[in-house]
């Protein structure tokens, strides 16, 4: 594992969730962050940080990430995703709007209005070491993993997208992360969960 760049990346989500406490707006880990910040440390490299963020923060959210350093990249419509890099790193927020019921849906681009899975949002925060930190709910990121290539045509079945779900489904089987050694980034002790 590149302890440098997870190092990095970890430091990132600190940043962006401080920013977001400090607007008043939620946000919230997707992908493989989000099941490391459940299971309880670093399983693997991660390319990106994915948040979810809701469409009507986007605006004060955007000025906040440029204003602390965060330049745009080119990504989907606005209206879907931001994406900005700090330090080398990707972060991207998939944006969110409020369907019938509340219930989130996907906020703009070719698929806007559509549903994300029940309970995504009914989730306590993660933890990694002292960092504490919004995450989707483990059975919604296990029906986004699977379910992604039938939403998006062309998108490959990917192998650590079958290893993502395998060690989720085997911590909501056994009531938590498990009982396996994660060494958390930054400290030379290795601690059980």
């Amino acid at each position: 594992m590149d302890t440098e760049r997870t190092g990095r990346q970890l430091r990132l989500i600190a940043e962006t969730t401080g920013i977001a406490a400090a607007l008043g707006v939620e946000v919230r880990l997707r992908g493989g962050w989000a099941m490391d910040f459940h299971l309880g440390g670093p399983t693997r490299d991660h390319e990106d940080v994915d948040w979810f963020a809701w469409s009507e923060d986007a605006p004060a959210l955007t000025r906040a990430l440029l204003d602390s350093g965060y330049e745009p990249l080119p990504g989907p419509p606005a209206g879907q995703q931001l994406d900005f890099v700090k330090d080398g790193e990707e972060s991207s927020f998939a944006l969110l709007a409020r369907g019938p019921g509340g219930r989130p849906v996907v906020a703009g681009g070719p698929w806007a209005g559509e549903p994300w899975p029940p309970g995504m949002l009914d989730c306590p925060a993660g933890r990694i070491g002292d960092l504490v930190c919004p995450i989707v709910s483990p059975s919604a990121q296990i029906e986004i993993k699977r379910m992604m290539p039938v939403w998006v045509p062309g998108r490959p079945r990917r192998e650590k997208d079958a290893r993502d779900i395998a060690r989720l489904e085997e911590a909501l089987r056994s009531g938590g992360p498990g009982d396996h050694e994660i060494r958390v980034m930054g400290e030379n002790s290795v601690h059980r969960t």
